[in-house]
């Protein structure tokens, strides 16, 4: 019974955080804010802070954690669906882009100018840590297609991350059926003749 209690009070508290860290990248911009002002916002000690994170970046990173594991489930039902496999590829990019389209100002604060290097890396190691799985899952297991495996990767999550750079960066009045839909047509083909 103590162990729920103490779960949720740590559930508060981390969202407490995240909600501040959010709105004050709205505000501010990722580079201008420091742990006192992440704090201050969410009336927690500094004690409390570094109890659950190590820095502003890594509270920033636990929270694209879940948009990882939401965007990775996205992809493994896609993937263990039968049928086309046109369908079955990259099947959470949409799941991704209605995200940033339903959190626009804080993506476009994340990903502006005022996010700096950390926002960017961390947002592009996932997009190529997602691509890895579903080349990995699409792979024939005895020949891994014409070009490296880690070189495809590359590519297709560099592609990924640069479209919604793009998309972020003042571009996103293109509805998101129409940057996915464009992802897809430039990117299936693509990774089926690299997958060959």
């Amino acid at each position: 019974m103590g162990t729920k209690v103490m779960d949720r009070r740590v559930q508060r508290t981390r969202e407490l955080l995240h909600t501040a860290l959010m709105s004050l990248i709205r505000e501010k911009g990722f580079e201008a804010l420091s742990v006192q002002d992440i704090i201050d916002r969410a009336n927690v000690g500094r004690a409390t802070f570094y109890a659950h994170f190590d820095n502003k970046e890594d509270l920033l990173a636990s929270g694209l954690d879940g948009l990882r594991a939401f965007l990775k489930e996205r992809q493994r039902l896609a993937l263990a669906q039968h049928g086309d496999i046109d369908e079955q590829m990259f099947g959470f990019t949409h799941d991704l882009f209605v995200h940033a389209n339903e959190h626009r100002d804080v993506f476009k604060a994340m990903v502006g100018k005022r996010s700096g290097a950390v926002v960017q890396q961390l947002l592009h190691k996932m997009l190529v840590d997602l691509s890895r799985d579903e080349i990995n899952a699409l792979a024939p297991k005895k020949n891994g297609g014409t070009a490296p495996t880690e070189a495809t990767v590359q590519f297709f999550g560099g592609a990924l991350f640069g479209l919604l750079m793009w998309w972020g960066n003042g571009k996103m009045r293109l509805p998101v059926e129409d940057v996915n839909s464009l992802f897809r047509r430039l990117a299936i083909p693509s990774l089926k003749a690299a997958l060959r």
